[in-house]
């Protein structure tokens, strides 16, 4: 396939500061936009901009009161414009029911759910204008069950039906909402959940054994379909659910 050239396009990418954020933001720089690259760690963010020159950094909470609308604005301050937006941003728990409290549920919907709307809301007066593009990032778990982390799961089907209902409810604007679905991927997010390093590995290991392709996958693998999820020239793909994931929901 041909490499998208976004030239001129405006991209927001959240989560950002490492692994699929990072690829993702890089991999649309070199396609020719600019990105504005979203996450809670400055230093982090300060990593993915130095690898290319036309990722711009944007600290934010993506929980916090108006952290959308802020967003939005930091990106159309500098380029007048938003072409796409990423929802790439979300957190891991694992939490079987036994655990389950109020907090930690609202907390996961609060990230993986509510913030990926909200950003969507704010940057939709100018996706309407630019006929641009939302590709939220979901997981194989989305529409696989997932003992042990259901409201994880639960969290990520909820993207991906929203990516569905929006690409009907926008498509009359020109609008187009996708989204990848990753299987296990290397990041940080395991050790993010607060998983010791043994415990990690082990998961590691389990998991590269059940995927038929026999390992985890790379952050730029998923991030050069994110791009390809929102090259300006794919004009009539909308509300597909693209899983990426070295075949793992092909088998047990």
């Amino acid at each position: 396939m041909p490499h998208p050239d976004l030239t001129g396009r405006v991209v927001i990418v959240t989560g950002a500061g490492s692994g699929i954020g990072r690829a993702a933001a890089v991999a649309f720089a070199r396609a020719g936009a600019n990105v504005l690259g979203v996450g809670r760690r400055r230093t982090a963010l300060q990593e993915t901009a130095a690898e290319h020159p036309n990722v711009a950094t944007f600290p934010a909470d993506l929980r916090a009161d108006g952290a959308g609308g802020t967003i939005v604005r930091a990106a159309t301050e500098r380029w007048d414009r938003v072409d796409v937006v990423v929802n790439n941003a979300g957190v891991t728990a694992a939490m079987p029911l036994a655990d389950t409290d109020a907090a930690r549920v609202s907390d996961l919907f609060a990230l993986n759910v509510v913030a990926p709307s909200l950003l969507a809301t704010a940057a939709l007066p100018y996706l309407r204008t630019t006929h641009g593009v939302i590709v939220n990032v979901s997981s194989t778990y989305g529409h696989r069950p997932m003992p042990g982390a259901a409201h994880y799961a639960a969290s990520k089907a909820a993207l991906e039906q929203l990516t569905r209902s929006w690409a009907v409810e926008l498509a009359a604007d020109g609008v187009r909402v996708n989204a990848v679905a990753p299987g296990p991927t290397e990041s940080e997010a395991l050790t993010a959940a607060g998983l010791s390093e043994g415990v990690v590995e082990s998961i590691k290991a389990e998991e590269a054994r059940r995927i038929p392709l026999g390992r985890r996958g790379e952050p730029d693998e998923v991030a050069s379909w994110i791009v390809r999820l929102a090259d300006p020239t794919a004009t009539w793909l909308t509300g597909q659910v693209l899983t990426v994931d070295g075949g793992l929901e092909l088998v047990g």
